[in-house]
C-alpha cells in the first residue's frame, strides 16, 4: 500500500475525530457534467498526471548539473525540497478536503502543480527549481489524500454493491505507477525531442491542464457542513503501550523511502557519470523499473500477512542494497538495475506492512493519528538520507559515499527487524 492510499483512509476518518458526524458520500444536488463512473478515471487521471509529474526531474538533473553546475550535494536539497513541501501540506492541508469538499481541494492542488510546471519552464537556475520543488510537494500532499479519498467514494456511489479492493488497486496504480511514468516519459522526450529541459515540463502543464478541467466536472462526495470544527493542523499520536513496536515500523518505513528517494534524485545521476550510461531515456528508464517493482510486490503480495510482508520487505531491500553498491564498484549497469528493482521491490512491500502493523497497534479512533507519525517518517526518509548522501560526496567519492549510506540503511533495517518480526 503506498504512503498516499493509506493516508487517504485517514483523510475519510478526521472528521469524526475533529468532532464532526461522518456522513457518507452523497449524490450532490447539482447535477455534474460527469457521472460518478466517469468521474471515477478522472480523477484517476489527475492522481496519476499528478504524481508522474512529480517524478519528471528525475533523469533530468544530470542535464541540469551539466547545464548550471549543480553538485551531487545541490541535487539532494533540490530533491529533499519536495519532501518538505509534501510533509508541511500534509500536515497542513492533507486533511481539509473533510471539512471542504473533495473537488473543492482537489482543483486548487492541480492548480498548483500547474504552477510549478510553469516555474520550471521560467529558469534552471537554482534558487528558481528548488522553489519549484517545494511548491510541487505543496500540492501533492493536498492531492494524495484528497485524490484517494474521492476515489473511494465515487467508486461506492457508482457502484454501491462492489468491494472496495477495485478502488484501492487503482489508487495505488496511479501513486506508485505516477512515480514510475513520470521519469520515463521525461528519459524519453529528453533523448528524443529537443529543448530537453522544457519539452517534458510543457507536455507535462498539458496534461496538467487537462486533468483540471477534468476535476472541475466531476461530482462533489462530500457534503461540507453547516458549521465546520474549527481548523487545527493534524495530529500526530504515538499509542504509549506500543510505542517500540510503533518506532520500528517508523524506522523501517524510514529505510523503505530512503532507498526510492535514491532512485529519483542521485540514482540516475550514478547511471550517468559512475556508470557511464548518458542516456536520458534510460536514467528515466531506471526509477521506472524500481517504482514498478515496488508496485507490482505490493500487488503480488496482497494478501499475505503483515509479519510475511515486513519480512520480506527487509530481506529484499539488504539483497538490493548491497547488489547496487556493488554494481557501482565494479561498474555494471545489469547488477544496478536488478539491484534496483530488488530493493525498490522490498521498499514497497516493507512499507505496506508497516502501515498494516501501525493500524494494528492503535486504537480504532487514534489510527489516523499514528499513521500521521508513520507518514513523517516516511518523508524524512525521503529527504534526510538522501541528504546525507549528497554531504558525503562532498568529502569522499560517489562510491564511498553510496556506501556509507547502504551501511546505514541496512544497520536500521537490522535494528528494527527484531522487534517487527516478533509480532
Amino acid at each position: 500500500m503506498s504512503p498516499q492510499t493509506a493516508t487517504a483512509r485517514r483523510a475519510t476518518r478526521s472528521a469524526s475525530r475533529a468532532g464532526a458526524t461522518a456522513r457518507p458520500p452523497f449524490r450532490s444536488p447539482r447535477r455534474s457534467r460527469l457521472g460518478h463512473g466517469p468521474g471515477f478515471w478522472v480523477i484517476a487521471f489527475a492522481f496519476l498526471t499528478a504524481m508522474a509529474f512529480t517524478a519528471v526531474p528525475a533523469p533530468l538533473w544530470a542535464l541540469y548539473q551539466a547545464r548550471e553546475g549543480f553538485s551531487t550535494f545541490m541535487v539532494t536539497v533540490v530533491f529533499a525540497a519536495y519532501a518538505v513541501g509534501v510533509v508541511v501540506s500534509l500536515f497542513l492541508a492533507g486533511h481539509v478536503s473533510d471539512r471542504f469538499g473533495r473537488r473543492r481541494v482537489l482543483l486548487p492542488a492541480v492548480i498548483v502543480e500547474v504552477l510549478a510546471a510553469v516555474m520550471f519552464l521560467t529558469s534552471t537556475s537554482l534558487g528558481v527549481v528548488i522553489a519549484a520543488r517545494v511548491v510541487s510537494g505543496l500540492g501533492v500532499g493536498m492531492i494524495t489524500a484528497t485524490a484517494t479519498a474521492h476515489l473511494s467514494e465515487l467508486h461506492t456511489t457508482a457502484r454501491p454493491h462492489a468491494g472496495r479492493g477495485r478502488s484501492d488497486l487503482i489508487s495505488t496504480t496511479a501513486n506508485m505507477g505516477g512515480f514510475a511514468v513520470g521519469p520515463l516519459v521525461a528519459g524519453l522526450l529528453a533523448q528524443y525531442a529537443g529543448a530537453p529541459l522544457r519539452t517534458p515540463y510543457l507536455v507535462f502543464l498539458a496534461l496538467l491542464l487537462l486533468a483540471a478541467v477534468g476535476v472541475a466536472l466531476v461530482p462533489e462526495t462530500v457534503e461540507p457542513a453547516e458549521e465546520p470544527p474549527a481548523y487545527r493542523p493534524q495530529r500526530v499520536t504515538v499509542p504509549p503501550a506500543a510505542r517500540p513496536a510503533f518506532f520500528a515500523a517508523c524506522g523501517a518505513t524510514l529505510a523503505a523511502f530512503a532507498v526510492l528517494g535514491l532512485f529519483t534524485s542521485v540514482g540516475p545521476g550514478f547511471v550517468a557519470g559512475t556508470l557511464h550510461h548518458p542516456s536520458r531515456a534510460l536514467a528515466g528508464l531506471v526509477p521506472f523499473l524500481v517504482f514498478g517493482a515496488a508496485a507490482g510486490a505490493q500487488a503480488l503480495l496482497l494478501r499475505v500477512t503483515a509479519r510475511r510482508q515486513l519480512a520480506t520487505g527487509l530481506a529484499s531491500m539488504v539483497v538490493g542494497l548491497a547488489a547496487v553498491t556493488a554494481a557501482v564498484w565494479l561498474p555494471s549497469l545489469g547488477l544496478f538495475v536488478a539491484g534496483g528493482m530488488t530493493a525498490g521491490a522490498g521498499a514497497g512491500v516493507l512499507f505496506k506492512g508497516t502501515v498494516s502493523t501501525v493500524v494494528s497497534l492503535a486504537e480504532p479512533r487514534r489510527r489516523g493519528e499514528a499513521l500521521a507519525g508513520l507518514f513523517l517518517a516516511a518523508y524524512i526518509g525521503l529527504a534526510v538520507p538522501v541528504l546525507g548522501l549528497g554531504v558525503g560526496t562532498l568529502y569522499v567519492s560517489q562510491r564511498l559515499a553510496l556506501l556509507g549510506f547502504a551501511a546505514a540503511l541496512i544497520a536500521i533495517c537490522a535494528a528494527v527487524s527484531r522487534r517487527l518480526l516478533r509480532r
